[in-house]
């Protein structure tokens, strides 16, 4: 994919318009959620910051597949809400495992999947129980946030290597295009040399977009088996990629990978489920297999029994709902470069490959903001709309901010507006206004 900048996407077809297709059909069952269906006090996303737009917690405004839902109506009529037994939890095994195999080629016994709670508890045990007492754990970043903020309760130093890109953080906005972001090999390869023995490899990458390629994972394998180093592989978002952008679980590369991997997946992005509690822990080799087994059950004990029944279905059924959902978001990735473009102008954006995350460079707004005021409060008091601060993604990301773009179109054009809109008015006055009152779209 072509990198391109805010001035986003230029090089990019119009986008769809999710309000009618070219025939002028209807529009599309995702744009008529409106916000009062999703301002609830179930929801963290919509409640915690109320009357704004909830664009920070990774999670869809889409409900989940309908063969997922008839078979949690069936789990709560039956009473299947007990503890996890082995063979729901192998059933959901067997069904990640045919995942793996078609659509990613990777041949994984399902012996070798174990639910846990979700990829949190699979990094804790990556961490603490396959790499050695004390030693440091290297995030690439930005990062997902939790990462950053985990891994010290773990007793471990966080080693944060930024990625390289063409347009750095605290580049000149006005002449750097925002391109195409990779790891940082040399900087991986000192955060090794320097003792740190565990790698965190997030693929698709968790908040820009990325979707690595062979020969980038070949590298940082090299890498890794050069100083006897470990990997975590978060590959929770792989079933949300663009355009055939293809998904090549780590541990599969060769049996080098696979001697040195921890993998954790879920089916909690990609069908919506992350309140359900479940996800995938990978062994792909024999003596990490042994090990797990001598303190597996602790951590399986957290998986929910409606999770890995929902689970299971979404892997060997929902393949069709996502799809659409992928066609879905197809759209508003590309809308939101358009939406940038005429509100934002001077924010960057790099259409991502996957994922439903925009990472978006801000120094270009050459925004007024009040002493100890970030961007995401900004954003948040000023225009309505909550965002994660891109501090919380790494040293380095102030003028950065994480905009989720799992919304009906209305909704993200709603609140890209407000966000030029607030800046227009912060722009004009030269100092820090009185918060205005935050746009409502029901």
């Amino acid at each position: 994919m072509t990198a391109s900048s805010s001035a986003a996407s230029r090089d990019h077809a119009a986008p769809p318009d999710h309000a009618a297709s070219p025939d002028h059909a209807a529009p599309h069952r995702f744009d008529l959620i409106g916000r009062a269906d999703l301002e609830t006090p179930s929801s963290r996303k919509w409640s915690l910051f109320p009357g704004t737009v909830g664009a920070w917690v990774a999670e869809m405004d889409f409900g989940t597949a309908p063969e997922i839902t008839a078979a949690l109506h069936d789990a709560v009529d039956r009473g299947h809400l007990g503890y996890l037994s082995p063979a729901t939890s192998m059933t959901m095994a067997e069904a990640c495992s045919r995942w793996q195999l078609s659509q990613y080629g990777w041949r994984v016994p399902a012996a070798n999947i174990h639910a846990v709670s979700d990829v949190m508890a699979a990094f804790e045990v990556a961490v603490t129980k396959f790499s050695p007492a004390g030693s440091g754990v290297i995030i690439p970043t930005p990062a997902y946030m939790p990462f950053l903020s985990f891994t010290p309760t773990l007793g471990r130093e966080v080693i944060e290597v930024p990625g390289v890109t063409e347009a750095s953080p605290g580049s000149d906005a006005s002449t750097a295009a925002a391109g195409h972001w990779r790891h940082d090999l040399a900087g991986i390869d000192e955060a090794f040399r320097r003792g740190a023995r565990t790698l965190v490899l997030c693929n698709p990458q968790n908040p820009t977009g990325t979707a690595l390629s062979r020969d980038e994972l070949l590298a940082i394998a090299a890498i890794v088996d050069r100083h006897n180093g470990r990997v975590f592989a978060d590959e929770i978002h792989a079933p949300l990629r663009y355009n055939g952008v293809p998904h090549i679980p780590y541990a599969s590369l060769s049996t080098v990978t696979a001697r040195h991997t921890i993998t954790a997946t879920s089916a909690s992005k990609a069908w919506n489920l992350p309140g359900l509690k479940a996800a995938q822990l990978i062994t792909s080799n024999d003596a990490d297999e042994e090990l797990y087994q001598l303190f597996g059950f602790a951590v399986l004990h957290g998986a929910s029994t409606p999770g890995v029944i929902a689970s299971a279905v979404a892997y060997d059924e929902g393949a069709e709902w996502l799809a659409d959902v992928v066609d879905y978001l197809e759209g508003s990735r590309l809308a939101l470069a358009s939406l940038l473009d005429v509100h934002l102008p001077g924010v960057r954006y790099r259409v991502p490959e996957a994922t439903y995350i925009a990472w978006l460079d801000c120094a270009g707004l050459d925004l007024p903001l009040r002493p100890g005021e970030s961007l995401a409060d900004f954003f948040r008091e000023e225009a309505g709309v909550t965002l994660t601060d891109g501090r919380l993604c790494g040293h380095g990301y102030e003028q950065y901010v994480r905009l989720i773009f799992a919304t009906p179109g209305p909704i993200l054009e709603q609140a890209v507006r407000q966000m030029g809109e607030a800046v227009r008015r912060r722009r004009a006055s030269g100092t820090a206004a009185a918060p205005t009152p935050k746009g409502s779209l029901r």
